[in-house]
């Protein structure tokens, strides 16, 4: 069984559509974010601020695991909130 459940992380608000589609959006800032903690520690790196590897300059959480489950688990922990779209009827 995977855990957290759909019902978990929906908490009845949302469909799992909506689910599916807020955490890939969620993955996306993750992965924006890993992107960004590259290029800030290769930055040191070329720049001789540090004589560390690449590897040690990088969150441990973002380099070893996929970014749709460090969403999911983000979400889970309230970091990321989920929220329907408000429909404006004419």
């Amino acid at each position: 069984m995977i855990h957290p459940t759909v019902e978990e992380l929906s908490k009845g608000q949302i469909n799992r559509y909506e689910l599916v589609v807020g955490v890939a959006k969620c993955a996306r800032i993750v992965t924006d974010e890993y992107v960004a903690m590259r290029a800030r520690a290769q930055k040191m790196i070329d720049n001789r601020e540090t004589d560390k590897p690449l590897s040690a300059l990088i969150d441990p959480v973002y380099k070893d695991q996929k970014a749709v489950k460090i969403a999911i688990r983000q979400i889970q922990e309230g970091r990321f909130i989920l929220k329907r779209p408000e429909i404006i009827a004419d």
